[in-house]
């Protein structure tokens, strides 16, 4: 199916979609849901001795065999060339995101999202795949200069992260201007949700109280954040295949909600029924100008392109984001799988 074809194709029409990053946190969400959807899948995911498929063991009964899986290495073309034949569509979501693992790893941040997505969007040039989106993050704008966020941001790499997703959009755009191929960059703000990596800090904060913990260890809690629960991240990244429109288009996905890091812990801990004190562990505090002060997303342009909107906006949305998200954490099955008295990078 070409690029022509696919615009004019009917909303909801069967595809065949590659997935990478499938394994992760979002990814396997995205991946359940588009099978869910009536898709024909195929996951790729990080090829390892283990045979792991990541969060993709753990995929809901009603999608378990229903999905094709392709182990391999996004930084490598032949493979990433192989798994997306007779595809029609890719959602780009492999990368490295951890900030603070960035700092001491750099070099792998750029083998990983500059050169992985350059894969995929010269394997998608050359295949004729009819859809590329492909995944950003809130990261790259910095601290805001001017809220709410509009796509329009100044980009400002503030760590070795956000500058390697900066030149991962900035390759798979290029690919749009310079040989019209079919990609639309959406730009998550900071999803949560369940299965996700205890590197981020709203896990850290669950899983220490889950385990006990009534001191908290977190770094800086002033900077706030635009949190966007899993479920409205994955509609943004569907609404973004089915959409008619958004080729050569960047597009924030967020909430439109701004909390602060502090405030979140102690949101939590209400939920929980924990009374808790925060304090500040050094090793778990970035460097001073790396530090993004605040994030807060103006989703609008979501909407008019995609007709998305979150479904778990505002407080009172974060609220029962929070619930959910804590709910699944507090299983013993799951929180298990969590190093709760360890800071994970």
């Amino acid at each position: 199916m070409g690029w022509r074809q696919f615009k004019n194709a009917e909303v909801g029409a069967h595809l065949k979609i590659l997935v990478t990053g499938a394994d992760g946190f979002i990814g396997s969400h995205l991946t359940e849901a588009l099978v869910r959807a009536g898709h024909e899948l195929r996951a790729f995911v990080f090829y390892n001795s283990f045979n792991s498929w990541g969060w993709l063991d753990h995929c809901g009964e009603d999608v378990r065999g229903k999905f094709e899986v392709f182990a391999g290495d996004i930084r490598d073309p032949n493979g990433v060339r192989t798994a997306m034949k007779g595809c029609d569509a890719v959602l780009h979501l492999a990368a490295l995101i951890a900030i603070p693992y960035s700092y001491h790893s750099p070099d792998t941040y750029i083998d990983t999202n500059i050169k992985g997505t350059l894969n995929i969007v010269q394997a998608a040039r050359d295949l004729d795949v009819a859809k590329v989106v492909h995944t950003s993050t809130s990261e790259v704008y910095g601290t805001a200069k001017f809220v709410p966020i509009t796509e329009d941001h100044p980009l400002q790499g503030q760590s070795p992260y956000s500058a390697s997703k900066i030149g991962a959009d900035q390759i798979a755009m290029s690919f749009f201007t310079s040989f019209g191929t079919p990609v639309t960059l959406v730009r998550p703000f900071n999803t949560y949700g369940p299965r996700q990596s205890a590197r981020a800090v709203i896990p850290t904060i669950i899983t220490q109280i889950a385990n006990g913990k009534r001191q908290i260890k977190l770094g800086a809690v002033r900077p706030t954040r635009d949190f966007n629960y899993v479920t409205d991240t994955v509609a943004g990244f569907m609404a973004a295949l089915n959409a008619a429109q958004g080729a050569g288009e960047v597009v924030n996905l967020g909430s439109n909600f701004e909390i602060s890091i502090g405030d979140t812990a102690h949101l939590i801990a209400e939920i929980m029924g924990a009374e808790v004190e925060i304090l500040t562990d050094q090793v778990r505090l970035r460097p001073e100008s790396s530090e993004v002060e605040r994030l807060w997303a103006d989703n609008g342009k979501a909407y008019k392109l995609f007709g998305w909107k979150p479904a778990y906006g505002g407080r009172d949305g974060f609220t029962r984001g929070l619930v959910e998200t804590v709910e699944w954490f507090r299983h013993p099955a799951n929180l298990v799988n969590y190093k709760a008295d360890r800071y994970n990078i």
